[in-house]
């Protein structure tokens, strides 16, 4: 029988020194700790900036009363705000009214729509809800937020920019700008739209309600932007403690 040779083990190694950000036995990994929401003197700092440098901030939306800028609003979802523009330039000086809407006809609306995205059902959004506000408001917009979102293609951002920009009401509309800056500030944090909107509601102070929404959209669409936000050029720098600043 032949005998296996034995050797000796080979020795180890020294392996590389561990990286920073290895696990000590027995703990677990942190995610990185984000600021805690704003106190009261910051929020109030934060707007008083805001209006200081924009008393009267408006939205990017044109519009000619309250049913034009309910369509207009309706027609934004998943579009510019310039891209609706420029479909309802045409649009809006002959079909003001539900009824001149109607008129048209959806296959009319569905081909001044093809620019936008989703055109088929907004075309049929906006022939159902002309045909509700007849039916049921008597051709007008209603101001209450529940009666506005019971129309096709209206949901609580919507019926909350109504209610604000057409009439008065101090409502706090949630869109994608207003989410990424209260969380990244942070003001309100939420993991919802609606969580952010009732955070923001308990945290602004009733003079900057009106316009508040305005000015965070405004923020994050032209200052505080998605993919690099403009830090250099931000009224709030001292104010903001998301981990992405950069100055």
């Amino acid at each position: 029988m032949v005998q296996m040779k034995r050797t000796a083990p080979r020795a180890r190694r020294a392996s590389a020194a561990p990286p920073e950000t290895a696990l000590k036995p027995g703990r677990k990994s942190r995610a990185p700790r984000r600021p805690s929401a704003a106190d009261p003197a910051t929020v109030r700092e934060i707007f008083t900036r805001f209006r200081a440098a924009n008393p009267h901030p408006k939205g990017d939306l044109d519009f000619i009363n309250p049913f034009t800028l309910l369509i207009a609003v309706v027609l934004s979802a998943q579009t510019t705000d310039a891209g609706v523009n420029k479909v309802t330039r045409d649009l809006f000086p002959i079909a003001d009214t539900p009824h001149k809407m109607l008129a048209l006809g959806e296959a009319d609306l569905r081909e001044r729509f093809k620019p936008l995205g989703f055109f088929n059902t907004k075309a049929k959004n906006v022939v159902a809800l002309c045909e509700q506000l007849i039916a049921k408001h008597g051709g007008q917009v209603p101001r209450r937020r529940e009666e506005l979102e019971a129309l096709p293609g209206v949901g609580r951002k919507t019926a909350n920019v109504v209610l604000n920009v057409a009439f008065g009401q101090p409502t706090i509309a949630v869109d994608t700008h207003v989410f990424r800056v209260s969380n990244r500030i942070p003001l309100a944090i939420g993991a919802t739209p609606l969580e952010v909107e009732i955070g923001l509601e308990k945290i602004i102070p009733e003079e900057f309600k009106r316009h508040a929404h305005h000015w965070l959209i405004l923020h994050g669409r032209y200052t505080c932007k998605a993919r690099r936000p403009e830090c250099e050029r931000c009224l709030i720098p001292d104010l903001c403690r998301s981990p992405e600043k950069r100055v």
